[in-house]
């Protein structure tokens, strides 16, 4: 423990020896086959049964996200909370005997929840919507695959990807679950007596899912087996609905791009307007010369939710490239812009779209020109070729 009085390197030492005492007893656990709890959330289980539905011949699979919470007592074990799982993009390869995840659609799913969790609890510590044991990071957990026939074990080929996961500083993991998903069980009649390493589910075809739990530690390197508790999803935070700016990444392109091509400057980022969660995503933009950005406000259910537009004054000390700080301080000053009379949101419509009316409104650009087509009957058309003037005169100046 730390003490007010205590030089500096002294309470670096005690925080290092603590760091090493706890580390020679996860140690020392894990080499008796001793390992941590493991709680699922219902919703997790039903995720991996809903996935391995839609690819009965072909392997596949997804990330889990959740919690770790350390026991301080001397033989505590730590209880590893699975809260869901996250689906690859469209470049996940699935076949018979070979499974690869996509590119980063689940990184940035990973990294929209964490974000959303930090805030929840950043608002809420100290308070009911927020139980002190769950007032920690939100992290990433592993990846369950689904695999051919009776494969209950991760093979060889998983044990050098999770070994690799985890001598890589820069993941800085110290575990990893790798569960596994067998289908085409008979139906499990009653529950066994002993402790076991996974779970039966039944499936639409009347057989079961099979879903055997591994764990591995970077310290130990091999897999173990460890038993998971299954409870209600009610009973477990609920994570965040999924921002628009990640599963709509060919949207969120096409909009910046039509922003750019109307001549603004437009810089992006994810921010808390409203006070609650899931935060909103956000551009400010702002044209040369001009004496105000327009800050342009999106729900996570963009575009079938309505942006909102402000207005703040352009001030000295402005860091665009810092995107986070410049909006702050702009947001400090904003106000609110009232949608244009007549104006009506479609999610057909683009955020350029929105802008240009509020520029139109405001008397800072012309309506669009509008060019009506005269379209003469066959009795007009004749008419009009009779007075046409004689080819050698049309130049004539009188």
């Amino acid at each position: 423990m730390r003490v007010p009085d205590e030089p500096e390197f002294l309470q670096l030492m005690h925080l290092e020896l603590d760091h090493i005492r706890k580390r020679l007893r996860g140690m020392a656990m894990m080499s008796r086959g001793i390992v941590p709890n493991l709680v699922l959330s219902e919703r997790a289980l039903e995720r991996m049964r809903s996935a391995a539905s839609q690819y009965m011949a072909d392997e596949t699979g997804e990330a889990m996200v959740g919690f770790i919470i350390e026991d301080d007592t001397p033989e505590g074990l730590p209880t590893i909370y699975v809260l869901d799982t996250i689906s690859p993009d469209e470049t996940a390869v699935r076949r018979s005997h070979t499974f690869q995840q996509g590119d980063a659609l689940q990184d940035e799913i990973i990294w929209w929840l964490q974000e959303n969790w930090h805030f929840h609890r950043e608002r809420y510590r100290g308070s009911d919507a927020l139980s002190a044991r769950f007032d920690v990071p939100l992290r990433y957990l592993g990846d369950w695959h689904k695999q051919p026939g009776s494969m209950i074990q991760p093979s060889h080929g998983d044990l050098m990807t999770a070994l690799s996961w985890l001598d890589d500083d820069e993941m800085n993991m110290d575990f990893l679950l790798v569960p596994i998903v067998t289908v085409g069980y008979a139906p499990v009649i009653s529950q066994s007596e002993y402790t076991v390493n996974y779970i039966h589910l039944p499936m639409e075809n009347g057989s079961d899912m099979r879903v055997d739990w591994w764990y591995i530690h970077r310290d130990v390197r091999v897999f173990q087996p460890v038993h998971p508790k299954l409870v209600a999803a009610e009973t477990l935070p609920k994570m965040m609905k999924y921002g628009w700016h990640v599963v709509l990444a060919d949207r969120l392109g096409s909009e910046t791009l039509a922003l750019l091509d109307d001549g603004l400057l437009v810089r992006r980022l994810l921010y808390e307007c409203d006070g609650e969660v899931p935060l909103e995503f956000c551009f400010f933009t702002i044209r040369q010369g001009a004496t105000s950005f327009l800050l342009l406000v999106t729900q996570h259910d963009y575009p079938e939710t309505a942006p909102r537009a402000y207005h703040a004054p352009f001030i000295e000390g402005l860091d665009l490239a810092d995107a986070v700080a410049t909006f702050e301080k702009l947001w400090a000053l904003k106000s609110p812009i009232p949608d244009p009379p007549g104006w009506r949101w479609t999610p057909e419509k683009y955020l350029v779209d929105y802008v240009i009316a509020i520029e139109v409104q405001l008397g800072l650009r012309q309506p669009a020109s509008v060019s009506i087509p005269v379209i003469l009957d066959e009795h007009s058309a004749d008419a009009a070729e009779e007075y046409r003037p004689p080819a050698d005169t049309i130049d004539e100046v009188p």
